[in-house]
């Protein structure tokens, strides 16, 4: 079986656990790690695991990245395409199962979840989900990841791996 892991990162921990979960899924699964703004394609996807860092209480816009790039929080220069870009332009997937995680503070009042956000999105593309939205968390905006964070990632993976099953044709 072959699964896709995209990710939209920032500061390293969101690609950080992205390279974890596909190191879970390792076992059974042929799995390519792709950075969002390669735009890849699903193709003969079976598993679609998407993640982004939690932007403005969501996937952000475009505009929250230029906002974290003006105060000089990001790494990089600017990325035109996140996540949010990334699934708005996505074709129907009807045959994809698909999880979803994010990367954000570790504050339990916190609002919002880059990961519900996309999870919505991948069930209005026709995507089955296979697991609830996920969040794994960060000590500070920058990172670092709270420790055990990167072995949570590759647990939760070996949960979505044990839910796969061949889809039968009807």
């Amino acid at each position: 079986m072959n699964a896709l892991v995209v990710y939209e990162s920032m500061f390293g921990n969101t690609e950080a656990i992205a390279r974890a979960v596909a190191e879970g899924l390792g076992i059974g699964f042929e799995v390519t790690v792709a950075d969002v703004r390669a735009m890849p394609v699903v193709g003969d996807t079976d598993l679609l695991v998407v993640g982004a860092p939690a932007h403005a209480f969501g996937v952000g816009p475009y505009r929250t990245r230029v906002v974290a790039t003006w105060h000089g929080m990001a790494k990089v220069r600017v990325r035109e395409v996140g996540l949010r870009e990334y699934l708005g332009c996505s074709p129907w997937l009807p045959q994809v199962r698909a999880a979803a995680f994010d990367t954000n503070l570790y504050k339990p009042s916190l609002p919002g979840s880059a990961a519900r956000m996309a999870d919505r999105r991948l069930r209005v593309l026709g995507c089955t989900m296979v697991a609830a939205a996920e969040s794994f968390h960060l000590a500070g905006i920058k990172g670092p990841l709270v420790d055990g964070e990167l072995d949570r990632a590759r647990r939760w993976a070996g949960t979505l791996a044990g839910t796969m099953r061949p889809v039968l044709p009807l």
